[in-house]
């Protein structure tokens, strides 16, 4: 019966281990020898294939939700280079961005001088400051802030 799925299976292309016969036609499949003996048998239903087995996403789902909600996504389920998730370009985009803003809001708020703005926004592009929280600390130790 091996040889047999064999020869079904390289009909139907697909592997041995998926041809199934039916319980009833076992003496037509034995007596079967040639390929058209074989294919007259898989035309009439007596040799068929079994389906093929899906593979589940109900895994992939669960853990797609729970990265939703912000878990497991620590430092031993990251992948790939240190700059490979955030370039390092993006993340000085981010971080200029933000700091251009809190300085725009502080000379909008005349809480700064025009000279001391601009001498903050040329130490941003520079990269001096680390975020904007360093901004605030180097104005309090430079004394810039004007209160109103």
């Amino acid at each position: 019966m091996k040889a047999k799925k064999q020869l079904a299976g390289k009909i139907l292309k697909v592997s041995p281990k998926k041809i199934r016969f039916m319980d009833s036609a076992l003496e037509d499949v034995k007596k079967a020898i040639t390929r058209s003996d074989m294919r007259g048998l898989i035309a009439v239903k007596k040799v068929t294939v079994a389906n093929v087995n899906q593979h589940s996403r109900a895994g992939a789902r669960k853990v797609a939700a729970q990265k939703k909600k912000g878990r497991q996504k620590g430092k031993g389920s990251k992948r790939g280079k240190k700059f490979s998730r955030v370039s390092r370009k993006e993340q000085w985009m981010a971080r200029i961005r933000s700091q251009r803003v809190f300085l725009k809001d502080l000379r909008e708020k005349q809480l700064l001088t025009v000279s001391d703005y601009r001498s903050l926004y040329r130490k941003c592009k520079g990269g001096y400051f680390r975020n904007k929280r360093h901004i605030k600390l180097y104005m309090t130790e430079h004394s810039m802030i004007k209160s109103k």
